[in-house]
């Protein structure tokens, strides 16, 4: 969004008077920080656009998934609605025991719906690590419509489309690039905000603040959309931002910490059993007939997951409904005798604890629907278009006798003020996004670096 192709004055001409002559704020900021912030727009822009390009992509495509299913695996989703009742859920578990022979039950969610197949889920050999092999049951019959390996809730589908957004396939190390796509969209989009606002207020235009110049000159029409169009999209850059950056690999880690020292984690309910409880493991098909009821009569309806427990623990169903208005309710159970021991309800979960599961499902396109998918992928699109202008922009700035174009601002130097600040920022901020933290001191670096180097060149020149 910044103005990569404005020129600024050449180091120790004046300001236009009117500037000059301004009391502190407008020569401060020429002369100050705007340049480091130009820079610092430029080179993030240059260096972590790909990996923005790449997550905005792979965004775009999570937000067709849910329909993808529907058409791609239709027939494991699916089923005629029969005029008779289901089975009882121990018959349909056994099917799907009977499909998976070695597999161990780790949940079962039964059809949310009367034309829904029944969804059981095992740890299996041959299944990849947080992945589980699942097999989906027609209610009715008993048949097993389809056996797939899948990652949570999500079909092989959209589980490729979420690790492709969540790691590029690189497995921990690529979880690195999404989180440095995280931590540096918001600095993006507040340094491009302030100096296309900045820029725009010097010259009074506020219509061409807020739209593109559909007709004005290449270069200019292109800094037009790319500022017009990140100025619409801030709001919503900030808040994939900050929604990533809840599950990155680092900055996660600390923000769970810090939820978890504020009393703002998600509630649990207490899988403990009364002391001298038989500890004999009960087979999952003749149990969850048991466990699902004494979760219905405390209010539980569908959709919901049953887990099994290991011996000696109760068992736990909990729903997971994620579009508006959700259904997070949760109970244990004691699974002998169908007790219900703890109960969870998402009206009373703290109120942070309630704005990131919101947030997460925002991020994910489930919380309102196909509008989230609609308002996700234009965004998306939006940042993969502002991405292309921005590498447009800056190849149009080459020299004319060939090169690479440099940095906006050319030798003009930031306040020595303008980059301790800066720097302070950085260190207090790699406290808790260590990632941002740990670029934002080599783009000081290199930048110091740049800055001497041109220093001693005009030098010699002169």
């Amino acid at each position: 969004m910044s103005d990569v192709t404005l020129d600024p004055p050449a180091p120790g001409a004046e300001l236009p008077r009117a500037e000059a002559s301004r009391p502190g704020g407008a020569a401060w900021w020429w002369r100050g920080l705007r340049p480091l912030v130009r820079r610092l727009h430029f080179y993030v822009g240059l260096f972590v656009g790909p990996f923005l390009f790449v997550a905005a992509f792979s965004g775009l495509l999570y937000t067709l998934s849910p329909q993808l299913d529907q058409v791609v695996y239709g027939h494991e989703l699916r089923v005629p609605v029969a005029p008779t009742a289901p089975l009882d859920l121990g018959a349909q578990v056994r099917a799907a025991q009977a499909a998976v022979p070695d597999g161990t039950v780790t949940e079962v969610r039964p059809a949310p719906t009367a034309d829904a197949t029944t969804r059981v889920s095992f740890d299996a050999p041959g299944v990849r690590e947080d992945f589980a092999r699942t097999a989906f049951v027609d209610p009715y019959t008993g048949d097993v419509r389809g056996v797939l390996d899948t990652f949570g809730e999500w079909l092989p589908a959209r589980a490729w489309i979420d690790e492709m957004h969540r790691t590029l396939f690189l497995g921990d190390v690529g979880r690195v690039y999404s989180e440095l796509a995280a931590s540096w969209l918001w600095v993006l989009a507040l340094s491009g905000v302030a100096l296309w606002v900045v820029r725009r207020r010097r010259a009074r235009r506020v219509r061409r603040t807020l739209l593109p110049e559909a007709s004005a000159p290449s270069g200019q029409r292109l800094r037009s959309w790319h500022g017009a169009v990140g100025l619409w999209a801030t709001v919503g850059l900030l808040f994939l931002s900050a929604t990533g950056l809840t599950w990155s690999q680092f900055a996660g880690e600390n923000v769970s910490t810090l939820r978890t020292a504020l009393d703002w984690s998600t509630p649990e309910v207490s899988q403990d059993l009364a002391t001298g409880t038989p500890s004999t493991p009960l087979p999952v098909d003749a149990t969850s007939d048991r466990v699902l009821a004494a979760a219905r009569g405390a209010g539980l309806s569908n959709p919901v997951a049953i887990t099994p427990a290991d011996p000696g623990e109760a068992w736990v169903v909990s729903q997971v409904k994620r579009s508006w208005p959700e259904k997070q309710d949760s109970v244990s159970v004691d699974p002998a005798t169908g007790q219900v021991l703890d109960v969870s309800r998402f009206a009373d979960w703290p109120l942070a604890a309630k704005l990131a599961q919101w947030g997460i499902d925002a991020h994910m396109g489930l919380l309102f629907g196909w509008v989230s998918q609609v308002f996700l992928a234009a965004l998306a699109l939006g940042l993969m278009c502002m991405v292309a202008w921005g590498y447009r922009m800056w190849w149009k700035r080459r020299p004319t006798r060939g090169g690479l174009p440099g940095p906006p601002g050319g030798t003009q130097r930031p306040g020595v003020g303008a980059v301790l600040v800066v720097a302070l920022v950085a260190i207090a901020v790699g406290l808790f996004l260590p990632v941002l933290g740990a670029s934002l001191l080599v783009f000081l670096l290199a930048d110091g670096v740049r800055q001497a180097v041109s220093g001693a060149t005009v030098v010699r020149a002169g």
